[in-house]
């Protein structure tokens, strides 16, 4: 069982945490349900609203849904692989940025102070960047059982909604090898310009990312593997806040490429890993929609964004609030002496 105080010491601790992750709380479910038909409206009239409210109450355990305590939480990591000119950034702009999020002054700072959401960065080794996985696994074991145990601090009991935001340059060339490696398909299929990347970067980027899948193929066994060997701190990190989220009752909302890469990882170790998380939006990095229709899900936004930050997934919070705030206040037909629907 999940124990904060004592975080997993390597990927095997993982695996056995994974094998008994708590489902949904169906008494909190089973009250929304009968509640739903009472509210003054024609049933299903608030179409994903309401099936916002009900994932919320199943998940947080309330039959009264929450979303008045969400967190984004930034996790900054540093990539090897840029090493092979992969990105249209140097990896200095890494720790610029992360001051830049303390300091205020990036787009997810405005986002979050106008959807009221509370805003942490964690820096996951910042200063020590991965291996370069076009020559050998990006971690040791140890390491990433390591970055996973430090994003599993990121979540505590008390949070209504948990967002996870990523930084690193280079991290969409590690997400492609991740959905490439889970996945199959071509390195093209997942390989996107990211930071805006021109068109012989973009070939390198691909060839590096099919490359590396096949280098390490003999060595990814699951998808824990698979992070280890083509993944980045800061995925490892996302992917650990992800599970621990599952165990402390807090419902995810993912948000671009790199966040659905690293929930992916737990998807492909178990099947409904990702019950308690639905998908902010839709990124114009390809892969993302690719990777989205692989996870089974629908994204609530679709605005050409692809910024990462966790800013996509950050601008659904009023959309979850307005759905816990319409299950919990709204009348029923008997309170507000409305009739209800006749049946014939």
């Amino acid at each position: 069982m999940f124990d904060p105080k004592q975080p997993p010491q390597n990927l095997d601790d993982i695996r056995t945490l994974m094998a008994d992750l708590p489902a949904a709380d169906t008494t909190a479910r089973d009250a929304v349900l009968a509640r739903e038909p009472q509210l003054t409206k024609p049933e299903g009239s608030l179409g994903r609203l309401e099936e916002i409210s009900l994932w919320l109450a199943s998940w947080q355990g309330n039959a009264k849904p929450r979303a008045s305590r969400p967190r984004v939480t930034i996790f900054a990591g540093s990539h090897g692989i840029c090493a092979q000119g992969v990105s249209a950034f140097p990896v200095s702009v890494n720790q610029q940025m992360v001051e830049n999020f303390i300091n205020g002054g990036a787009a997810i700072n405005q986002i979050c102070k106008a959807v009221d959401a509370e805003l942490r960065v964690m820096e996951v080794a910042l200063e020590i960047p991965t291996n370069d996985f076009s020559h050998e696994a990006a971690m040791l074991d140890e390491d990433c059982a390591e970055a996973m145990a430090f994003g599993m601090s990121a979540v505590e009991t008390g949070i209504d909604i948990f967002v996870p935001g990523e930084m690193g340059i280079g991290n969409t060339t590690a997400a492609a090898a991740i959905a490439h490696a889970l996945f199959d398909g071509t390195p093209a299929d997942w390989t996107g310009r990211g930071t805006g990347i021109d068109d012989a970067t973009l070939e390198r980027k691909t060839r590096v990312v099919g490359d590396a899948v096949i280098l390490h193929r003999n060595q990814m066994h699951d998808g824990l593997d698979v992070l280890r060997c083509v993944g980045g701190r800061e995925i490892a990190a996302m992917a650990g806040s992800i599970l621990a989220a599952r165990f402390l009752c807090v419902p995810v909302v993912l948000d671009g490429y790199v966040s659905c890469a690293a929930a992916a990882i737990l998807f492909k170790m178990r099947k409904d890993a990702l019950d308690h998380c639905l998908i902010g939006h839709m990124s114009a990095e390809p892969g993302h929609k690719n990777l989205i229709e692989k996870l089974g899900k629908k994204p609530l936004l679709e605005f050409g964004m692809r910024l990462g930050e966790g800013s996509g997934a950050a601008l659904t919070l009023p959309l979850l609030r307005a759905a816990a705030e319409c299950h919990n206040g709204m009348a029923t037909f008997e309170a507000a002496h409305v009739s209800p629907r006749e049946d014939n």
